[in-house]
């Protein structure tokens, strides 16, 4: 965890105070485990500390929520419970604890990582990416000389840990529109043991006027968004071979968490499970079909956290405190 090469940590927001050697600094919690030449060959030299920025973690507006890039998981898993947005209105809410809890880290992660980090060390599996391109979130970047520039996040993330961030520009925050927040959603993932890093992780919305949307993470090294016209809804055949077209056999990632066959074949079988669940196809049962994390026994969605050990002790459900997590 040490950076023995820093020579100075610089309490800054300006991107005109970059120069090389340099890394943004807001959490850490990738940055001082990747160690001083995880960018290359040259050792980093400054961390500019994004620290006292002073920007407000969450802020609702009428026509949705700004994300600011430091703002931690933990203050973003406490947000679906705030006055802020009851009575708003916005089922894509309910993607946000299951996205935080795609995480399965601690509370000391949970209180020191944050939204903006998670994006920008762009990770196949980084969960705040999959939930800001599930609901178009628009990044606003910034550089020297006060230049800012907007970017879906969905396009923002091109590969495993790359990105269309040029270097010293500054991801200040992320947009979620009203719009999208205020659609039905669905949510399924995926990964190879009970809190393993995501192999698979699909985010579905329907949406009377824009129609159904797919995006895949997790199992694909950049963020893939399929959508198709609320006047024409695709059946289980037709989902499937777009999914199919739209991510060739190279896009699947390929590590120590799913071989490429297993992350294609999830992806398919979590897409139909979405499709399904979204246009209302039930068992005869009544029951739609669910599998992967954060599902209870009866098929409902995500409840409380994955973790038991999150929960403070006497938590009634859904009514975890991140900022009280302990232990087991």
């Amino acid at each position: 965890m040490d950076l023995n090469t820093i020579e100075a940590v610089v309490p800054t927001a300006d991107p005109a105070d970059f120069r090389d050697g340099d890394a943004w600094l807001a959490g850490g919690t990738v940055l001082f485990s990747y160690g001083s030449y995880a960018f290359g060959p040259r050792p980093l030299r400054r961390l500019l500390d994004l620290s006292r920025a002073g920007w407000p973690a969450v802020t609702v507006h009428d026509d949705g929520l700004e994300l600011a890039a430091t703002c931690t998981i933990a203050e973003l898993y406490a947000l679906p419970g705030s006055p802020a947005v009851t009575g708003r209105g916005w089922p894509g809410l309910e993607l946000i604890r299951p996205c935080c809890d795609s995480f399965v880290a601690s509370f000391k992660i949970w209180n020191v990582s944050t939204v903006g980090g998670n994006i920008c060390t762009s990770l196949p599996a980084g969960p705040m990416t999959s939930l800001c391109a599930g609901l178009d979130a628009v990044a606003t970047v910034i550089g020297a000389g006060g230049a800012t520039r907007t970017v879906p996040v969905a396009e923002l993330v091109t590969g495993d840990g790359t990105n269309a961030l040029a270097p010293g520009e500054l991801l200040r925050s992320v947009r979620i529109p009203a719009s999208a927040l205020a659609s039905r959603v669905a949510f399924r993932r995926l990964s190879l043991s009970n809190l393993g890093r995501s192999g698979v992780l699909l985010i579905g919305r329907l949406d009377p006027r824009d129609g159904l949307a797919l995006t895949v993470t997790a199992s694909t090294k950049r963020p893939v968004r399929l959508s198709f016209p609320a006047d024409s809804p695709p059946d289980a055949e037709r989902l499937a071979a777009a999914v199919g077209q739209s991510i060739p056999a190279e896009l699947y990632h390929d590590d120590q968490h799913g071989l490429p066959a297993w992350r294609r074949d999830m992806t398919g079988r979590l897409a139909e499970e979405i499709r399904a669940e979204l246009l209302g196809e039930r068992r005869p049962d009544g029951s739609v079909a669910v599998s992967g994390d954060f599902w209870d026994g009866a098929g409902r969605g995500h409840a409380v956290s994955a973790q038991p050990s999150t929960q403070r002790p006497g938590a009634s459900r859904g009514a975890a405190d991140p900022s009280q997590r302990k232990e087991a």
